[in-house]
């Protein structure tokens, strides 16, 4: 199976790119705000296709489309590593990435910028970690 990562890529490259934006901005700016904004839509998308592009993965081990759909990403994220696609530790790392996604869709006030933004680093490498080794593993294009 062929599969593509140039769009997880691109994600991640914008991602980091509003986090940078977002840094040099001056604190209360509202150039500050817009990008906080783009974070929070951007750490979403990043996410969201990651979890489509596991779910493609997993259908070379066997897994069919209709029950892959329907698991819960935690338990997709466990099939993953069931199959080598990611280690355990990072699954727990995506756990928390998943579980503060949630949450970024109630707050993206103070809550948002102390425990996302701290996170942020840590999710962009392991997204780029992902994505390299599905794209190495799936021969997707660079």
């Amino acid at each position: 199976m062929n599969l593509n990562t140039d769009h997880l890529k691109r994600c991640i490259d914008t991602l980091e790119s509003s986090l940078a934006l977002y840094r040099k901005a001056a604190p209360g700016d509202i150039e500050q705000e817009v990008f906080r904004n783009a974070i929070v839509k951007g750490y979403e998308l990043t996410q969201e296709t990651a979890f489509k592009l596991i779910r493609r993965a997993l259908r070379d081990y066997g897994h069919g489309s209709r029950k892959l759909d329907s698991l819960p990403v935690k338990e997709l994220l466990r099939t993953a590593a069931n199959h080598g696609l990611m280690g355990v530790t990072e699954v727990e790392r995506w756990f928390a990435y998943r579980d503060n996604r949630n949450n970024t869709a109630h707050d993206y006030g103070e809550g948002f910028v102390k425990e996302t933004l701290s996170l942020l680093p840590g999710f962009l490498a392991d997204a780029r970690t992902l994505e390299t080794g599905l794209r190495a593993r799936f021969g997707g294009k660079e």
